[in-house]
């Protein structure tokens, strides 16, 4: 009986430099077993513990029961710093895991990723009489509701909301509002020039 499994499998993912580490299949599941383990061991004792009458045993058996409790904490911290984890690439990389991510994941938290998506784009469809706001575009407040970004290829037409068309050939120069470009600087047509 190892009473470091669950402690062992938070410090691995707070170590981890990578935005979510992958799913420890392994050791969630060790964590279960030994928590399985100290249960029965703990039953058979409570049992003896009832038909003895016999108190020897009472320490062991709360001393089991805590480490069962520290154990399923750990493990929920494990998991609940994943999902913590999840909600904040959703803020920052959209409602589209990168390839090296969805790896990483689990289907029950791949689950869990989708439907947060979903509530959040529901709430942002809601915002401002039904116009909408994306609110994952400024993680921090803009200093200015214009920028300045150059084309890096040859975009076309792009209308912007008053009506206004702005002809986005490559490397020229536009002042536009951020709202309106910063789904194309995602996907590289623009870039800020700060």
């Amino acid at each position: 009986m190892s009473v470091d499994k669950g402690f062992e499998l938070i410090r691995e993912f707070e170590r981890s430099t990578d935005p979510i580490p992958p799913f420890n299949d392994d050791g969630v599941r060790s964590v279960l077993e030994d928590i399985s383990k100290i249960y029965q061991e703990n039953n058979n004792h409570a049992q003896s513990f009832s038909s003895n009458r016999d108190r020897k045993l009472l320490p062991l058996v709360v001393y089991r029961h805590k480490l069962i409790q520290r154990q399923k904490r750990c493990l929920l911290a494990y998991l609940g710093n994943r999902l913590f984890r999840l909600k904040r690439l959703r803020w920052h990389v959209g409602a589209i895991l990168p390839p090296e991510i969805k790896a990483c994941i689990n289907e029950p938290e791949s689950m869990w990723f989708n439907e947060y998506s979903k509530i959040l784009a529901t709430y942002m469809a809601s915002i401002h009489d039904g116009y909408g706001l994306n609110l994952t575009n400024d993680i921090k407040p803009p200093k200015s509701l214009n920028i300045e970004v150059r084309c890096l290829t040859d975009y076309g037409k792009f209308e912007l909301d008053n009506g206004e068309i702005i002809l986005l050939k490559k490397n020229s120069i536009h002042y536009l509002p951020k709202l309106q470009c910063e789904q194309l600087i995602r996907q590289g047509i623009l870039e800020h020039i700060i």
